[in-house]
Order: C-alpha cells, then sequence, then structure tokens
C-alpha cells in the first residue's frame, strides 16, 4: 500500500488508539460479530453510526471542522448511538449541542472530521466503562483505506458470508421492521423491498469482498468467513481476540439470538446458532436468482471458497430480473439520495 502524505495541519490530530473496525457486505454477520465483541469487559461496541458516506467524504480529508461543525458532527453521532439512526435522520440530534460542547472541550480550535468521530468513540466507550470502540458498520468496507491511513492503530475485521445467503436474507430484509419488534418505519421496510434485486446485491457482494481484499496484505486486516465463525466459535473468536490484543474469554459467546431475516427475535435465548447458514438450500431463492449470484460473484466465490450449484435457469425469469434490473436500481437510487453526503462518490467506490 502506498504510503499517504499527512496533510500538515491535521497531523497532530490523528490517533493511533486502538479501534476496531467490524466492515463486510450487509447480512454478512457483522453485528453477531460486534455483539461478540462488545461482551467483552475492554470492549465497547456502537450502533451503526453511519459516519462515511453520511457525514464524511473524500473531499473531507483535508479539510477541518470550526467550532459549531465539530459540535453538530458530535450531536449527530451521539444521537445516533443514543436514539437510533432513524432519530439522528429526523434531526433530533440538535438536543445533544450541550453534551457535544463537553466532548469537544474549551478549544476553539479547528479539528479534522475524523478526530471528532475519534473522540466521540471514545469519549463514549469511556463513558461506558469500556477502553476499545468498536464500530460495526458494514458499508466501511468501502473506506478502509482512509480508515487504515487516519487510524493507524485501527484493527479491522472483515465478515465474509456465502452470497446466496446473503441474497437470501436481503430479500427478507423488508420483514425485519416486524421480526425485531422495535419502532421502526414502515418506510424503511419499503426501502428494503426496493433495494432487494439478485444483479444488485450480487454486485454489491463482489464490491465489498474486493475491498477488503485488495488490503489482504495488510497485517491490521483480520478476514473471517461467517460459517467458520458458526462452525467452531470458540476457535475463530480466540485467535480473533489474539488478533485485536485482548484476551479470549468463553463468556463472549454468549450473544442473544436476534437480527434474523427469518425468524422472530429471541433476546431470551443466548449463544452462537451453528444451523444459521445454508438457508439458500432450503428454498426462497429461485433458480434464476442463484443463477445470477453465481454469475456475478463466481471469482470471488471460487476465491473464499463457495461451491456453485446451479448451471442453468429459467430463461423468462432471467428475462424479467434483466428488464426489471434498471427500475429497480433507478428507485433504489431516489430513496438513497437523502442518506449520503456525496452519492456520486458513494456510488463509485461501490463500482470500483
Amino acid at each position: 500500500m502506498h504510503a499517504w502524505t499527512r496533510p500538515p495541519c491535521a497531523a497532530h490530530m490523528i490517533s493511533k488508539d486502538r479501534i476496531i473496525f467490524v466492515v463486510g457486505n450487509s447480512r454478512s454477520g457483522t453485528t453477531l460479530m460486534g455483539r461478540i465483541l462488545g461482551n467483552h469487559d475492554n470492549v465497547f461496541t456502537f450502533n451503526e453510526l453511519h459516519f462515511f458516506e453520511q457525514m464524511w467524504s473524500r473531499g473531507d480529508r483535508v479539510s477541518l471542522l470550526s467550532r459549531s461543525e465539530c459540535l453538530n458532527t458530535l450531536s449527530r453521532l451521539i444521537c445516533t448511538q443514543r436514539d437510533g439512526y432513524f432519530a439522528q435522520c429526523s434531526k433530533r440530534y440538535s438536543s445533544y449541542l450541550d453534551e457535544a460542547g463537553a466532548i469537544a472541550g474549551t478549544a476553539q480550535t479547528e479539528i479534522a472530521p475524523l478526530e471528532a468521530l475519534r473522540m466521540f468513540m471514545t469519549y463514549e466507550a469511556a463513558r461506558n466503562g469500556k477502553s476499545i470502540p468498536c464500530e460495526q458498520t458494514p458499508r466501511n468496507v468501502f473506506y478502509l483505506k482512509e480508515i487504515l491511513e487516519f487510524f493507524p492503530g485501527a484493527r479491522i475485521v472483515n465478515m465474509v458470508r456465502d452470497p446466496r445467503d446473503v441474497l437470501l436474507s436481503q430479500k427478507r430484509r423488508w420483514k425485519r421492521p416486524f421480526l425485531s419488534g422495535q419502532k421502526v418505519p414502515r418506510s424503511q421496510a419499503i426501502r428494503y423491498w426496493v433495494n432487494y434485486h439478485p444483479i444488485t446485491i450480487s454486485k454489491l457482494w463482489n464490491s465489498s469482498v474486493k475491498a477488503a481484499d485488495s488490503h489482504a496484505g495488510d497485517e491490521r486486516v483480520y478476514t473471517l468467513r461467517f460459517e467458520d465463525l458458526l462452525d467452531n466459535p470458540a476457535c475463530h473468536v480466540e485467535r480473533l481476540c489474539d488478533f485485536i490484543g485482548i484476551r479470549y474469554d468463553e463468556s463472549m459467546l454468549q450473544v442473544p439470538q436476534i437480527g434474523s431475516s427469518s425468524s422472530y427475535d429471541d433476546p431470551e435465548t443466548k449463544g452462537i446458532d451453528s444451523e444459521k447458514t445454508g438457508f439458500w438450500r432450503g428454498g426462497g431463492l429461485n433458480s434464476s436468482e442463484l443463477y445470477i449470484s453465481e454469475r456475478i460473484t463466481a471469482a470471488y466465490m471460487s476465491k473464499h471458497g463457495y461451491e456453485r450449484s446451479v448451471r442453468s435457469a429459467n430463461p423468462f425469469g432471467l428475462i424479467f430480473y434483466l428488464v426489471s434490473f434498471p427500475f429497480k436500481l433507478a428507485a433504489a437510487f431516489l430513496l438513497s439520495l437523502k442518506r449520503m453526503k456525496n452519492i456520486r462518490e458513494a456510488i463509485k467506490r461501490r463500482l470500483q
């Protein structure tokens, strides 16, 4: 990886603190991994903060935040963590400006946007009695270059899952607001439904795997297959702890059974369910969806040890998905306009 020259004005602001970033394609086990790590005495796992893309873009890498801009960013992060992403979207974060001021202190010096992120994460982790922040927004996989450059002490945990299970989970994702029992806007269920298309999901899987694989040679990046984690959780979590530099404890595996797109949440039942893999084999995806997925992801499937299963598909099904693709893509684009600071950049990162 080529060395990056840090802007002189921001040189003193970049932290070398140990921060964990759990990344990967959506529905690949990033939330499960965040919960496992969050069970450690020293690790505090955040909700998905969505800092990158929504509060930061490439143009911000050499910019500085004024005092008011810094407080605004900090208050949005506090609101996202405490009240959930949809509260932040509804701009209720202004009620946290006083606490944001306490985090920023009395200094009037302008700071880098990523320094504001670091300040918030270290503050919130300490507020919860922990010393190591763990951020688990999956799409951060498209920002690994920036994360590794700005946070040289970071540890990246990259989750990879069978693209067909990802496809099925995304297809059923619109049910999550009803299965979780949480107050999620119904519009979000509609957005999940609109976002699903076998071509879109398969290409995004390719992009996320490619983005992480480009940093495979970096000793700060650890890739773990979701299937391997569930097959032998104790072994893989212990190895992961060695990578991060924390002591393994078997209590880390006692996570609640929540987050599935196929069943109701059961927070009272804890542990790693080894049967949460291979759901696609039991139905839910037709031959055309499987064919499309396996054709698009073939190279990276093979690289990560997944075997193809179908060689043909219903021609009418293929025609349907090909014809519907541009319409679904356009609808998904329109519904995401307000969720990205620079939508052109966000799309470009996914197409690299």
